[in-house]
């Protein structure tokens, strides 16, 4: 098969959909497929255009993977109009390049938010004459209403609704990252058809022996416990939450909070956290996929927070932690709760509930026993439940045996 992947975020960037994406286009051309993705000029998460990547137009070769490039519009800022140019500048540049560059694809498989992206993804597959697999990480625009991005009342939000249903009916296949997001799926669009392609983590680079002396110097010493959250910094995460919980840990003792990553809401997290003077609240620079493995191992603690309820969020730090045998305090509801709860690997908090934030710190920081088995859990379940690899081998079969 000739399969192409059309999202707006891509390795060399680091993230969630950055990794997914890239272990299924490679799992792919494991597989024998012709495999190329069209993706944005990379910017993620700093809002700037990396060094050797600019213009219009750039190809490239990851991994056996046929990579094109095509101009965006950077920012980090979240108000509306930047973050509209930034959508809508990759969709008119991947439009016009995948016309005169992409041959036939047996699949195109268009990612999911940016939901505007839908526009590309249909326009070529009407100019290419191919079937599409959307593919939901989030449930836009519903997402965003939960966070307060946009209200459901406005012309805005009721434009996307409609736009979400067009990509939806129009699709060959709706894939969906978790059982939430396809259950809400089914529930408005019952004629349509699903697939869950769930997100995981690649637990061979995941373990407890990746831990070094050296990187926990970086976070913290021996004696503390250390609660790492490594990933973005915006709105959804809820990370002002972690240094009020913070603030109130800081007389006890015995507990480092280190941040990692970047974002649109980092600034103002230093600028807080100096205010309050957490001098138990340390911020690390993003830093490459390769090397997250040795920081998560190196913690104690893996916190994974949300802002609010998002229906169908399940962060895929979650998984990391799980694959690292280290016990999650997730801050968050829905699905990714269950799941901690389903395996016993760690604690659960509702979002804004600092109380139970504060206690929940307090109980892992004191009974390293208990981090131990949490953390153990975690990893059986990975195993067994949560393996990208074979996630991503099953999709390919699945497409295989519904295309070939």
């Amino acid at each position: 098969m000739r399969i192409v992947i059309l999202t707006q975020y891509y390795p060399p960037e680091i993230g969630a959909p950055q990794r997914r994406l890239s272990g299924i286009a490679e799992r792919f051309v494991a597989h024998g497929h012709e495999t190329i993705v069209l993706t944005a000029m990379p910017s993620y998460p700093k809002g700037k255009v990396y060094p050797g990547y600019g213009g219009l137009l750039q190809r490239e070769e990851r991994n056996g993977v046929q990579v094109i490039h095509t101009a965006i519009y950077p920012t980090q800022k979240a108000n509306l109009l930047p973050r509209l140019m930034n959508y809508f500048s990759f969709v008119v540049s991947s439009s016009i390049f995948g016309c005169l560059l992409l041959k036939k694809p047996d699949v195109l498989i268009v990612e999911s938010p940016p939901l505007f992206l839908g526009l590309a993804g249909f326009w070529l597959a009407l100019v290419k004459r191919t079937r599409v697999v959307f593919n939901v990480s989030d449930l836009w625009p519903e997402s965003a209403a939960s966070l307060g991005v946009v209200s459901r009342d406005s012309l805005q939000f009721r434009m996307s609704l409609w736009l979400e249903g067009f990509f939806y009916r129009k699709s060959w296949l709706v894939a969906g990252q978790a059982k939430s997001i396809l259950s809400d799926i089914q529930a408005r669009y019952p004629e349509v058809p699903t697939y869950l392609l769930s997100n995981g983590v690649d637990t061979s680079k995941y373990g407890t022996s990746l831990r070094t002396p050296e990187i926990r110097a970086q976070m913290g010493d021996e004696v503390e416990c250390v609660a790492l959250y490594a990933g973005l910094h915006g709105l959804a995460q809820g990370l002002n939450q972690v240094l009020e919980v913070a603030q109130r840990i800081l007389p006890d003792g015995g507990c480092r909070f280190v941040l990692i990553g970047d974002g649109p809401c980092k600034r103002s997290l230093q600028e807080k956290a100096a205010k309050l003077q957490l001098s138990n609240t340390t911020f690390l620079e993003s830093l490459p996929a390769k090397a997250m493995p040795e920081y998560v191992a190196s913690a104690d603690i893996i916190l994974v927070t949300l802002a609010n309820y998002i229906k169908g969020a399940v962060p895929s730090k979650l998984y990391e932690a799980m694959a690292s045998s280290r016990p999650v305090l997730l801050v968050a509801e829905g699905e990714a709760a269950d799941i901690v709860r389903t395996y016993n690997a760690g604690m659960v908090v509702k979002p804004g509930d600092l109380d139970g934030m504060t206690q929940a710190i307090r109980y892992l920081r004191d009974n390293p026993q208990a981090r131990q088995e949490m953390g153990g859990n975690g990893r059986r379940a990975a195993e067994e439940h949560f393996d990208s690899v074979s996630t991503a081998n099953q999709f390919v079969s699945y497409l295989e045996g519904h295309i070939c």
